[in-house]
């Protein structure tokens, strides 16, 4: 019996509209190196709630701004979050939202 590489892992992402299931290797490495961080993690548990601005996230993670947009921006390519862009007081604000509220891996 032979086995495609597509049988073999598979990872699906749902939130209360839809779920997606993801095969490609490509993808799949991307949202495991996503999820290998530290830091991407926090962020993650930071805008499970609610969806945050970047430099919230920073003041509760105690981290620089460029450090948390580069680490969403690592989060975004994935598709594990959403951003959108809003006006603020100093400029323009990157806010920040979960994508999915459940992941599985399937075997």
């Amino acid at each position: 019996m032979e086995i495609s590489e597509n049988e073999l892992l598979a990872v699906e992402l749902i939130n209360k509209k839809h779920s997606v299931v993801i095969e490609s290797d490509e993808q799949i490495e991307k949202i495991v190196k996503a999820l290998s961080s530290q830091t991407r993690r926090k962020i993650l548990r930071q805008i499970q709630t609610e969806p945050m601005d970047v430099s919230k996230i920073a003041a509760q993670l105690e981290m620089t701004e460029a450090n948390i947009s580069a680490q969403i921006k690592k989060l975004e390519k994935a598709n594990l979050v959403t951003c959108e862009y809003k006006s603020g007081q100093h400029g323009v604000r990157k806010i920040s939202q979960l994508q999915y509220d459940e992941m599985k891996i399937r075997f």
